[in-house]
């Protein structure tokens, strides 16, 4: 009985690690995430006080990109969210 009880501990503590670990790592894919469609709006404002007339293409461009990268970082969320309810 005392070894069973010390491989559920032993367990416990593991599920307590990877759920830490999700936990991380969502934050880290949500603050990539930040840090990309940041640079996609400083790279989208630097080419538009070049090429002022590139406006429409740039701002769709700048959209699609974003939405990819949400898209990511929602994906990401997701994971992280099963990982912590589910396991």
């Amino acid at each position: 009985m005392t070894t069973v009880m010390v491989l559920l501990m032993e367990v416990a503590g593991v599920l307590s690690l990877a759920k830490m670990g999700a936990a991380f790592a969502a934050s880290i894919a949500v603050c990539g995430a930040a840090v990309g469609i940041s640079r996609i709006g400083a790279q989208a404002l630097d080419s538009l006080a070049r090429q002022p007339e590139t406006a429409n293409d740039v701002r769709s461009n700048m959209i699609v990109s974003a939405a990819l990268i949400e898209g990511l970082a929602f994906f990401a969320i997701i994971v992280a969210m099963l990982v912590l309810f589910l396991v």
